[in-house]
């Protein structure tokens, strides 16, 4: 899928409204949780208009690798927005913003608790302005709570709800998760309870103030670890690739790699069986039961590792796969990006950015039937769309200078402006 516009299209010619259309936001994030969270909001329809700070931006912005300044990193989830750089530490960016809010039908920021109120754009200041206003507030530990003051990133949400002592190799450091799971788990929190807080406005009228932490959203995705720590008082461990509840369930090495293998029951374990040229082992009493196989993991591991490491990845996961096994390989990034499957499910999207110029980013994962999910435009420049938002506002091309003049608003490269 490839998209060249450098502003934000609308649904395809024909395609049915998408299901945000007409619903305005106003972005205060920054990083990685709000901005994942109204990229989406944004593909499905929403005007996203980001609010950021003269000069700087969006701290995220400072990430490299960087084409003419522009960060990729930042392009990934801040593509289908509009930017309006503001200062909002001055009684005149204040007032701007305010009229912003009146048209808006979300704001959501992610702020330390607290510094919303100080700048004189919390909840209680917007709803004076619009008072059906749904108003999003994401922090490292929530709004509420002994922590609710500490600052917090997603390194310190994955300590804090134990992730860091359940991942990686037994005996081990520490481990993180791969990705930045708690941010993109607070993002995703934030998109279904922003949906669900507008189909109530819509039915009753009424606005929603949504608190959504770090901590709360990685902690709700523990749903296995929980029930076993509440059923048996288990303190979950790190066991590098394999199950906590199945084996055989995790990557065995191969002659090339890795190849993941999941035998997740009784019926997949005999076929595994047949694979591996082992039949013996249904009646061993070593692996006979899935309790006997928990029990005797490790011994587990290494009869089957000397067996995979005698073939490549490749073959093995032919060989798997055909006796009706799940299997796959255990890719390097650059790999999967690649893979054809991934390409076929245009999950690489190709973009003409208007500083960076060609750029690739991830496509979305949903498909739908009917709507024309996908990604809209690249990511702004800082302050790309500042004069064409105030003008929205009602603000002339006067009382719009004098704002820039005043260093009030900000836009980074008003020579690219189309006259």
């Amino acid at each position: 899928m490839t998209v060249s516009n450098p502003t934000i299209r609308e649904a395809g010619s024909g395609s049915p409204a998408l299901p945000l259309a007409g619903f305005r936001v106003l972005d205060l994030t920054r990083f990685l949780s709000g901005p994942y969270c109204t990229m989406v909001l944004a593909e499905l329809g929403a005007d996203v208009i980001k609010i950021e700070q003269p000069h700087t931006g969006d701290d995220s912005r400072r990430l490299a690798p960087k084409i003419d300044g522009e960060s990729y990193p930042f392009a990934m989830p801040n593509r289908s927005k509009r930017s309006v750089s503001l200062d909002l530490k001055t009684e005149q960016g204040l007032a701007v913003f305010r009229r912003m809010a009146a048209d808006a039908d979300l704001v959501i920021e992610n702020f330390r608790p607290g510094v919303a109120k100080r700048l004189g754009i919390g909840y209680d200041d917007l709803t004076a302005v619009r008072e059906d206003i749904l108003y999003c507030s994401i922090s490292g530990f929530g709004q509420t709570g002994p922590y609710r003051d500490r600052p917090g990133f997603d390194i310190m949400a994955q300590g804090m709800v134990g992730f860091l002592r359940m991942t990686g190799e037994p005996g081990g450091r520490p481990a993180k998760v791969g990705i930045a799971i708690n941010d993109i788990a607070a993002g995703a929190t934030a998109i279904y309870s922003i949906m669900a807080a507008e189909m109530q406005r819509r039915a009753t009228g009424e606005g929603q103030y949504m608190d959504i932490s770090l901590v709360d959203a990685g902690l709700a995705w523990a749903v296995w670890e929980s029930g076993a720590y509440f059923g048996a008082g288990e303190v979950p461990q790190p066991t590098g690739t394999r199950h906590r509840r199945s084996t055989p369930y995790q990557a065995y090495r191969t002659s090339d790699g890795y190849v993941t293998i999941g035998a997740a029951n009784d019926r997949l374990w005999l076929r595994l069986l047949t694979a591996l040229e082992r039949p013996e082992w249904e009646t061993d009493p070593r692996f006979a039961s899935l309790p006997d196989r928990m029990s005797n993991i490790e011994e587990l591991e290494r009869e089957i590792e000397a067996i995979t490491t005698t073939r490549t990845t490749d073959e093995w996961i032919k060989r798997v796969d055909e006796a009706g096994v799940p299997c796959g390989p255990v890719l390097t990034f650059d790999e999967t990006l690649s893979d054809p499957h991934v390409i076929a499910r245009d999950m690489v999207a190709e973009l003409d950015h208007p500083i960076i110029g060609e750029m690739r980013t991830i496509g979305p994962p949903t498909k739908f039937s009917g709507l024309d999910f996908a990604v809209r435009g690249p990511a702004p420049w800082l302050g790309q769309h500042t004069a064409e938002v105030l003008r929205e506002t009602g603000l002339g091309d006067d009382e719009i200078a004098a704002l820039f003049t005043d260093e009030v608003v900000f836009d980074a490269h008003p020579d690219r402006q189309e006259s």
